[in-house]
């Protein structure tokens, strides 16, 4: 999910997918992969095929995936056909691949993962949770696959953050220095600590207590390594009182928390339907936890070097290109 995160995070691509003539063509385009959606729910309904969940992930998998392609073709303002000729099959590939299958199957299975913390069990009730984890998946599959086109047509080139994901794999690959060692002591000092205290507290070694004390964990520590990554000069003590609180709370719900939660929920239904265990274990939960804390706090420190050196190598951003309310707090203020 970094491309979600990026295109969120980076002014240099949150500005053209955030302007308001683009988010309406987006909307118009979100809503035929949801019809779709739905239309292939009743034929899979039909048959009875809706309730085996290797069916199910397969299909919303295949459907976005087409989905994704016509998505991105659409946003390049070209005929569908014209522009897929046009594009290098890698990156018709990582669309249909990572953007399309992977992201819409992680996707259904947050759905899935969501509705049984409601109980609303998949097992017990198909039709709805089928459906939604369709629609929901295609939808965002084709917002996300829309919104890189878009960025393909504007920019020229995929940002480096988004192609294949090499930026990021470049990056960790060449600087090792610069991440490993914070991510380590994050991965250990989140599983030591969530660890422990549901050692204690049996209601944090459930999924309402993972998401809750987990998912703040996480926040924290996403929040801690973009700031880092964003003032590669400073400690970490003088990079977080740069900001306010309030810039900082902005930065650790969203992508901080947002994110750890679905990851968390993504496990969850995978564990729940793929592996049929109802109930993690402590040491599971511990384990996923630590985990998803490094790889968020990877991700975090990553996009903070790349908006480091979008200030250093562009200079100060036009107002245009923070309208984000994610970002427009922690990305320009500053204390004084």
């Amino acid at each position: 999910m970094l491309h979600r995160i990026a295109m969120r995070v980076l002014p240099s691509l949150t500005g053209p997918v955030t302007e308001d003539a683009f988010r309406r063509r987006k909307r118009i385009v979100m809503l035929f992969p949801g019809l779709g959606a739905f239309a292939l729910y009743r034929i899979l309904q039909g048959g009875g095929w809706h309730r085996d969940i290797l069916v199910l992930l397969a299909v919303s998998g295949l459907f976005s995936a087409a989905v994704a392609v016509i998505a991105y073709a659409l946003a390049r303002r070209r005929r569908i056909v014209e522009g897929l000729r046009d594009e290098p099959l890698v990156t018709l590939s990582w669309v249909a691949w990572q953007i399309g299958f992977v992201y819409a199957v992680q996707l259904s299975l947050m759905v899935l993962g969501l509705l049984k913390i409601v109980s609303y069990s998949y097992t017990v009730h198909p039709d709805g949770s089928a459906m939604m984890a369709l629609i929901i998946a295609s939808t965002s599959v084709a917002r996300d696959a829309f919104e890189l086109g878009h960025l393909r047509s504007v920019q020229g080139a995929f940002f480096p953050v988004l192609a294949d994901e090499r930026g990021p794999w470049t990056f960790l690959k060449s600087r090792p220095d610069l991440w490993g060692s914070p991510v380590a002591w994050t991965t250990v000092t989140v599983s030591l600590l969530y660890g422990l205290l549901g050692g204690t507290a049996a209601w944090i070694a459930t999924d309402i207590g993972q998401l809750l004390v987990g998912g703040v964990f996480i926040g924290g520590a996403a929040t801690v390594a973009y700031v880092s990554g964003l003032r590669p000069s400073a400690g970490i003590r003088q990079s977080m009182t740069a900001y306010s609180w309030r810039e900082l709370l902005r930065f650790f719900a969203w992508p901080g928390l947002a994110f750890a939660w679905t990851y968390f929920l993504t496990v969850f239904g995978a564990a729940a339907y793929l592996f049929d265990v109802s109930d993690l274990s402590l040491l599971w939960r511990t384990a996923v936890t630590g985990g998803t804390a490094g790889l968020m706090s990877t991700y975090c420190y990553y996009l903070g070097r790349c908006r480091w050196q979008e200030e250093n190598l562009h200079g100060k951003l036009s107002p245009s290109m923070l309208r984000c309310p994610f970002i427009l707090g922690v990305l320009t203020s500053r204390k004084v």
